[in-house]
């Protein structure tokens, strides 16, 4: 029991921590960005490449997990 409660306490703390910590602001345009208002950044990281490298590494992981699945099946 007090080990629960240690780990509770320890698991509360981190998140109430996390939830008062102030963000830092960013910083400001450079000054030769030709326009008189902000610019949206251009030089953002794609996601689509990432995205599906993470899909198809989730898909050929469900493959692999089916196919040992069966296989054990097959086995029995």
């Amino acid at each position: 029991m007090k080990k629960i409660f240690i780990q509770l306490m320890i698991i509360v703390s981190f998140t109430l921590t996390s939830t008062f910590l102030p963000a830092q602001d960013p910083p400001p345009p450079p000054s030769d960005h030709g326009g008189s208002g902000n610019a949206p950044a251009d030089n953002g990281a794609p996601i689509s490449g990432g995205l599906f490298i993470l899909l198809g590494l989730g898909a050929a992981y469900g493959g692999k997990k089916l196919y040992d699945l069966r296989k054990e099946s097959i086995e029995e």
